[in-house]
């Protein structure tokens, strides 16, 4: 009996001036663990007159994972944070009871021809902490554990797993690696998984009871313990999961809560703009019903 209990396909999404691939949420799975949303940024080849800019906009209920394969993002929030996020280093914004942000293209690449390529992930907030005070931690690219295993490379970007934990502080049981092989290998990590687990073909391809996957797709695990499979060489894959919450959560826009009043009050917070802005920042994102 096969493992993989559900394939989900990248879809198209316009995030304002930039298309991703969505992969998170999806009409037969909302969440994988306390992952609640995944878009694939790229790979986007810029002029030196094309910038992301996605000006301020609130979140609650969640913490956001910035990670870069290609290209530069400026991160500004409601905190103060003043952050250039550079490929594999970890940009780890938890919004609790409301944190507001912008994302763009540092100043000093704007007027270059550059590139844009990397995830963006919505990680949920356990019941308990949907309100907790606003923070935002970076992570240099050293600071991520990361080793040879059976000749796979192996980091733990977010979360624990392999008897190791990374520096990222999240909030619940989670994982977030990254497994890269120039060569074809033979991968048996189940017994380093817990919870619900998927996995995320960025390059490369895998193959899985006779099966072969290949980039822009998610493989949704029947049981993350039996989580077996044969990297081809040349394949990057991105394995994320961890205990779900006994709540269900609702998602409308960038707000995540287990409570629908929480999303109504964010919303009307916003509407009013009432939420701590983003210093040096004149624009926003309007609420989406008010757009025409």
């Amino acid at each position: 009996m096969s493992n993989i209990k559900l394939i989900i396909e990248e879809r198209p999404a316009n995030i304002g001036n930039f298309m991703v691939g969505r992969l998170l949420p999806f009409r037969e799975k909302r969440m994988v663990g306390p992952f609640s949303f995944i878009d694939h940024m790229g790979p986007a080849a810029m002029s030196d007159h094309e910038n992301l800019d996605v000006p301020p906009h609130p979140h609650i209920g969640l913490s956001t994972l910035t990670f870069l394969f290609e290209g530069e993002i400026t991160h500004k929030d409601s905190l103060g944070s003043d952050v250039v996020i550079k490929p594999g280093q970890v940009n780890w914004m938890t919004s609790g009871s409301g944190i507001v942000h912008s994302e763009r293209t540092p100043e000093y690449l704007r007027h270059t021809d550059k590139m844009l390529h990397g995830l963006q992930i919505w990680v949920a907030l356990p019941k308990a902490l949907e309100q907790m005070d606003p923070e935002f931690f970076h992570v240099e690219e050293t600071d991520i554990p990361a080793w040879e295993q059976d000749g796979v490379a192996i980091k733990l970007i977010a979360g624990e797993a392999f008897g190791r934990k990374s520096p990222v502080p999240v909030y619940s049981p989670l994982y977030f690696l990254e497994l890269k092989s120039t060569s074809r290998q033979k991968v048996n990590i189940g017994d380093s998984l817990f919870g619900e687990s998927a996995l995320y073909i960025l390059e490369g391809a895998i193959e899985s009871d006779g099966h072969i996957f290949e980039p822009r797709q998610i493989l949704i695990a029947n049981d993350a313990k039996l989580c077996e499979f044969t990297l081809h060489e040349n394949t990057t894959v991105y394995i994320f999961g961890g205990e779900p919450f006994p709540e269900e959560r609702f998602i409308y826009w960038n707000f995540v809560a287990s409570d629908k009043a929480l999303i109504e009050k964010a919303k009307q917070k916003w509407l009013e703009q009432s939420f701590k802005p983003v210093p040096g920042e004149t624009d926003f994102v309007p609420l989406p019903q008010q757009r025409q």
